[in-house]
């Protein structure tokens, strides 16, 4: 890679230049490990590397705010191995861009008063709001060796203009980003907040409701406005209730509050929220007049998991606020309440907080009541559920030609056997599914009488079980005579449970147990298992708790027998409940397929799909996954960011090709019948000609050649092309 023939001042980046030049024939051509496969510097030119330094770390030495309001921060900039940088770029490679924030928590407050601020004035509306915003107009000093002051140009106040307190946590936020695009090392952000009491005594007010970890379960990175302010810490700096200069931190343009418990509630509700059901869609219009609609957020982990976002473990100092209830908090999500008069709030009105504790207390004594954990609580998290829990203990039988026994138990949670008899009441149901070769599941056929492709799937109801719930089931359909290799069993079932039996709570739920699955081998040789893509856990941590098809599915093991390459939704399409889906053809549910055009979702257009994804389902149910926004970030601030395949596979399993050994069947596909890894792909890159050059390197003898450029180590490994 060329370095830029610009000379930098500092005498050590003369000499590292130098050494560069003369070391370019010596040096190999290793990767550079102090990054991760994920970032693009990993595989970037070692020499560059190791000149350039790539990446952002801001510090805060002190900060402090004088009796006459004049704020100041001195701070560092440096990369990630703490080698100070040049602020303008000159004496180290890189202009860094900086902005600031001041705010600060009143002694009788929780959230921060934003002190630096700036004027919107809506287009549509006319409407002008004062908004928290960057100070602009400030100095800056350097004081050392990357090191710098910076003094506002904004005096800080109290509300209203108020004398400031210097009693009160104040807080600076810094921002910014190191411009490395002429080394073709992207741009890299990072954003620091520092907390101190002025008068300097010891901070004793914070704000840390929700740490950013639990934010980056889902979206990896959490980040916005261009990549450059991230973390929860900075986003509550700037989303407030109320800024020095106004009480209400608003869109002039919709009349939306910023304030983060208001918006990241209705962010995350989405299509939930009463008044987007009710037509109205939940927007917020910002920088350049850029619509962000969030009327089509589907909160992965089910909305009303409180503790998912709230969690308790974390070690957030206020982790347990979502317990203290208020208007502006719980009427983001419940949003068809009118306080003032009573509307949809059992005709009460509630003029103020004050007494909103009163009925929703933390927690009640009867489950689904009107508290806060009660009301918001999950039917899988009910005390009252005896569960369904399977353990698999061995299979007999299990060669070809010959009909396998299944041997396992089926208990409660306490470890009491449940009857059979009890099992057999719908909706509760036991299913044993039997596939392989567990290599690439989806070609075998058990019989002609069976209508699912590559597996069969049978009532385990029909076991014979003693008191203790060790039970015994023969399959109907054997294992076919010239089966070879490593086949499977998976066990699925659900058990509906009456919850708060004889009173006006009363419900009904049901329970799914966990899956299990075991392999065993047909012909003596060694047990193979189907190669490990995806884990569940990478599912759960976006998910909580991933549980499909009538709380029957849960985990990957379970659902690859069934999605399998040869699959599709024939069986339904002519009970479709949407006319127009009977006429098309059908479409393919083949796993990787399937997960990645779901998660594709609304991007799919742009990486040229022409139709959406929909799958018919049971009893013929529409399913369209054209809405789906992928929830994690890109390195620029945006959520779809679905290059970033290591948050849904395991252990560089993108990269791990073929994937799969048998070929696809897909109907609505623009290529009926795809070679495993082409239609994994393509899948995600939807273009003809992604499609033709997958094409191109596929031999009808040979098979697909992907490995060769895309497989692990390869010059286009792919994990490399989809680096940050």
């Amino acid at each position: 890679m060329r370095i830029p023939s610009r000379v930098f001042a500092v005498g050590r980046y003369v000499l590292a230049l130098a050494a560069v030049a003369g070391s370019v024939m010596l040096m190999s051509a290793s990767k550079n490990t102090q990054f991760s496969v994920h970032d693009k510097a990993y595989y970037a030119d070692s020499n560059t590397v190791n000149f350039v330094r790539p990446g952002l770390a801001i510090s805060v030495v002190s900060a402090d705010i004088a009796t006459d309001g004049t704020i100041k921060v001195r701070y560092k900039l440096a990369d990630p191995r703490g080698l100070a940088l040049d602020q303008a770029g000159v004496q180290t490679p890189g202009p860094v861009s900086v902005s600031f924030v001041a705010a600060y928590i009143p002694k009788t407050g929780t959230q921060y008063v934003t002190i630096t601020t700036r004027t919107q004035t809506s287009p549509i509306t006319n409407v002008s709001a004062f908004q928290a915003g960057a100070d602009s107009g400030g100095t800056t000093q350097q004081v050392g060796d990357g090191e710098y002051v910076y003094t506002f140009a904004t005096k800080a106040v109290g509300a209203g203009g108020a004398a400031y307190d210097r009693n009160a946590t104040a807080a600076i936020g810094i921002y910014g980003n190191r411009n490395l695009t002429e080394f073709d090392l992207g741009t890299n952000y990072a954003s620091t907040v520092y907390t101190f009491v002025p008068d300097g005594s010891k901070v004793q007010q914070t704000r840390d409701v929700i740490k950013t970890s639990s934010c980056n379960k889902c979206h990896d990175q959490l980040s916005f406005h261009g990549g450059s302010r991230r973390g929860m810490e900075l986003c509550v700096v700037c989303h407030t209730a109320s800024t020095v200069k106004a009480n209400n931190n608003i869109d002039p343009d919709t009349g939306n509050t910023i304030d983060m418990p208001v918006f990241a509630h209705k962010i995350h509700a989405g299509e939930t929220l009463p008044s987007v059901q009710a037509g109205k869609p939940y927007q917020i219009i910002g920088f350049n007049q850029g619509v962000s609609d969030w009327s089509t957020v589907a909160f992965p982990a089910t909305v009303n998991n409180c503790e998912f976002c709230h969690e308790q473990n974390t070690g957030a100092a206020q982790k347990d606020a979502y317990l203290h209830p208020n208007r502006a908090a719980c009427g983001a999500c419940h949003d068809n309440v009118n306080f003032a008069t009573g509307e949809n709030h059992v005709n009460l009105p509630q003029v103020s907080d004050n007494q909103c504790g009163a009925c929703h207390i933390p927690q009640g004594e009867l489950e689904y009541d009107v508290s806060i954990k009660g009301a918001h609580l999950l039917d899988r998290n009910s005390t009252q559920v005896p569960g369904l829990v399977f353990n698999i203990l061995k299979v007999d039988n299990g060669s070809a030609g010959k009909k396998p026994t299944l041997n396992f138990t089926v208990r409660n949670f306490k470890g009491d056997g449940i009857p059979m008899s009890q099992m057999k009441v719908s909706p509760n149901r036991i299913a044993a599914v039997l596939a392989g070769p567990a290599l690439d599941y989806g070609y075998t056929s058990f019989g002609s009488d069976v209508t699912t492709p590559g597996y069969v799937s049978e009532d385990g109801t029909n076991a014979t079980c003693d008191s203790g719930g060790t039970c015994s089931y023969t399959f109907s359909h054997g294992i076919p005579a010239n089966a070879t290799g490593t086949y499977t069993i998976g066990l699925e079932g659900r058990i509906a449970v009456t919850l708060n039996p004889g009173t006006t709570q009363q419900r009904t739920a049901n329970w799914g147990a966990v899956n299990k699955t075991v392999d065993f081998s047909v012909d003596g040789s060694p047990v193979a298992s189907r190669r490990k893509v995806v884990d569940i856990a990478k599912c759960n941590s976006c998910h909580s708790f991933l549980s499909l098809h009538g709380e029957n599915r849960n985990q990957i093991e379970q659902c690859v027998m069934c999605h399998n390459p040869s699959e599709n939704d024939s069986s339904v399409r002519g009970v479709a409940t949407v006319a127009a889906d009977k006429t098309k053809p059908a479409q393919s549910v083949n796993f990787s397929l399937m997960i990645h055009k779901i998660h594709m979702g609304e991007r799919a257009p742009e990486m040229g799909a022409t139709q959406p994804y929909v799958i018919v389902g049971f009893g013929g149910s529409h399913n369209d996954f054209s809405e789906v926004r992928f929830p994690v970030f890109s390195i620029t601030g945006a959520v779809a960011g679905q290059e970033k395949c290591y948050m849904c596979h395991v252990n560089g399993s993108e990269a791990v090709l073929p994937i799969g050994l048998n070929p696809v069947k897909d109907p609505q596909g623009r290529l009926t019948t795809a070679p495993a890894t082409t239609a994994a792909c393509t899948a995600c890159h939807q273009t003809p000609g992604a499609l033709a050059h997958a094409q191109a390197n596929t031999n009808d003898k040979f098979g697909e050649s992907c490995d060769v450029c895309h497989g692990t180590g390869a010059e286009f490994d792919a994990t490399k092309v989809h680096a940050q």
